[in-house]
């Protein structure tokens, strides 16, 4: 249950100034704030007490361990007393409408506490002096401590500022912005996906965080994963918590909360709100509604296990909740007169299991959406037609275009293995009668520019029903040679007709800049994950011009727009501030404490 408690000031108030009353002078906070929603838990926090293992102690998992600890022990050594800084997950937004948009945190606190109280505030300048919308809930144990809040009454197309304060303690400043509305000139979206916190550094959202131009990021799916993956671990230097593969809810949690402990998702966050869909590792390998192939009948209920990972996907992530979360995670945003941006669910919602014969796979009655999803999207094109939305943009989690023929599908997980299904999609979109489709897609691990047909081998494909565009990883693996690589993707290029480029090595994120004239698709990697030196670059850049579906190279990358600036930072050098206890709400300027605060 997200939590709607709001109050507007009529002024404009610095927020020193705000003051939050008592919930017992205050029983309107008090009674609109039962039943809050949202988890949490440090790695480093949690891990001497988590119950993990029953059994000795193997030689991986004990070196897994000794780096757990040796890893993070810097990082509680300011935080670790009474007054220990409670914001130790970051803050995030997220789902951005042109009223309101979604805050989150998580609450620290000292084992043994039921519940805790947290303010918010939302300003429209940096340094939170304009604060403009201010509110008090609670959470509890039962939600892991975690805090979201659906802020509303905000202007559309308008940059806010936000913090939260809890146990006499400020979170870092968070950064986010409204979606626009009417007439709408230029849009810059970002999208990334399958971040393995084992497999490197997430370099990429570092690069993400430092753009200040971007409207909005979506994230397309594997956010989490699944597996103990130690071997990985001990590569890296990156340990998982728990050190198993996440069964049940406590395990997701923790799998969340070890996430959510890395600085560089934490800044991207700060920096940017966030639209997300879930796809199979935030559950389990290959998981549809009934599954997964990473799933064993000696791994008890299914049910349970599946039930668990959403919970603390709904807990963890600045997503707006739908009131039956078993039905999917499925919406929709419009960004004024120029996009219509559809998240489709493509994994929980209704997929039927992966095929295991041609024949099966070739069933009409087959559905990787759902009845209920597929009817809901038609809707969703013919709205948008009715409306003159120029772009039309589907966010979503495996391939749509064919990587083999009708009779030779190359991959029964992705739209090839529901070819009934993808029918049901093109049709849908010939009905609307869209001008612009783009598909933007994650999955796969690599870069993909490819124009969408029926059938891309036929003699006569006609024109382009749309295009699709996929993001490489933040850090899971394609190809890690660059010969292989390079050899593979000149071989597809070779054989694919409606493919314009392949890339198997990257990692990186794609940029979108959109005007009404044209949507320019940069494809931005870096070249190391493996630590923090990294060179970033523009891999490739593509153009389509409106009403053609056709990928035309581009002239040059785009040019940084201005923009509001981006959240202020909590220096390093002044980190051991975060341990002083204020009583109240003290003289705070910005993120730095005055003297005033010891």
């Amino acid at each position: 249950m997200v939590q709607r408690v709001v109050r507007q000031s009529s002024e404009r108030t610095p927020i020193d100034a705000c003051h939050v009353s008592d919930t017992k002078q205050q029983p309107e906070l008090q009674l609109a704030a039962t039943g809050l929603s949202f988890v949490g838990g440090l790695i480093c926090a949690r891990f001497h007490h988590t119950a993990t293992r029953i059994m000795p102690l193997t030689r991986r998992e004990f070196l897994i361990d000794s780096a757990s600890t040796t890893l993070f022990a810097s990082s509680l050594t300011t935080r670790s007393d009474g007054s220990a800084f409670p914001f130790r997950h970051g803050v995030a937004s997220g789902d951005p409408l042109t009223d309101r948009v979604i805050l989150w945190t998580r609450l620290t606190l000292p084992e043994g506490t039921l519940s805790a109280s947290c303010q918010w505030y939302v300003a429209t300048d940096p340094t939170m002096q304009n604060v403009v919308q201010y509110g008090q809930l609670f959470t509890s144990a039962s939600r892991d401590f975690t805090v979201k809040v659906d802020v509303e009454g905000l202007q559309p197309g308008t940059t806010y500022y936000y913090v939260f304060e809890a146990a006499g303690q400020r979170s870092d400043i968070g950064r986010t912005r409204t979606l626009p509305e009417g007439s709408v000139d230029r849009l810059r979206i970002a999208y990334t996906s399958c971040s393995n916190i084992t497999r490197g550094h997430f370099n990429v959202y570092k690069e993400l965080a430092m753009r200040a131009d971007l409207d909005v990021v979506l994230h397309l799916g594997d956010y989490i994963y699944e597996y103990a993956d130690i071997d990985h671990c001990l590569r890296t230097g990156r340990p998982n918590a728990p050190l198993h593969e996440t069964q049940t809810l406590e395990d997701y949690r923790l799998r969340h909360a070890c996430y959510k402990g890395d600085k560089d998702l934490q800044e991207v966050h700060r920096q940017h709100p966030f639209m997300v869909i879930w796809d199979d590792h935030e559950v389990a390998n290959n998981a549809w509604k009934g599954g997964a192939d990473n799933h064993e009948e000696g791994e008890g209920s299914w049910k349970e296990r599946l039930s668990g990972a959403v919970r603390a996907y709904l807990e963890w992530m600045p997503i707006r909740e739908p009131s039956q979360p078993e039905r999917g995670i499925y919406r929709s945003f419009r960004f004024g007169d120029l996009v219509d941006l559809t998240m489709l669910d493509t994994r929980l919602a209704g997929r039927h299991a992966q095929a295991e014969t041609l024949e099966e796979r070739n069933q009409a009655s087959r559905s990787i959406l759902g009845s209920q999803q597929e009817e809901w999207l038609k809707q969703c094109f013919h709205a948008s037609a009715q409306s003159s939305v120029t772009w039309n943009l589907t966010g979503q989690q495996v391939m749509v275009a064919q990587l083999g023929t009708n009779d030779m599908p190359f991959n029964y997980d992705q739209w090839d293995g529901y070819p009934a299904a993808r029918h049901r999609l093109f049709e849908s979109v010939r009905e609307a009668g869209l001008q612009n489709w783009v598909v933007l897609t994650g999955d796969i691990h690599s870069s993909w520019a490819l124009e969408l047909h029926d059938n891309p081998f036929a003699d006569n494909t006609g024109k382009p029903l749309g295009v699709e565009l996929v993001t490489p990883a933040v850090t899971s693996p394609g190809i890690d040679n660059q010969t292989r690589a390079d050899i593979a993707a000149g071989s597809l290029e070779a054989v694919l007709p409606h493919l314009n480029f392949v890339d198997f090595y990257y990692r990186g994120y794609v940029l979108l800049d959109i005007t009404h004239e044209r949507l320019q698709a940069e494809w931005w990697i870096v070249d190391n994950i493996d630590s923090h030196r990294y060179a970033p670059g523009c891999l490739r850049k593509l153009s389509v011009e409106s009403g053609t579906h056709q990928l035309k190279p581009a002239a040059e990358t785009v040019e940084k727009l201005p923009s509001a600036p981006l959240a202020p930072a909590f220096s390093d050098d002044l980190a051991i501030l975060r341990r002083w206890r204020r009583d109240g709400f003290g003289t705070v300027d910005g993120m730095l404490a005055s003297s005033s605060a010891n």
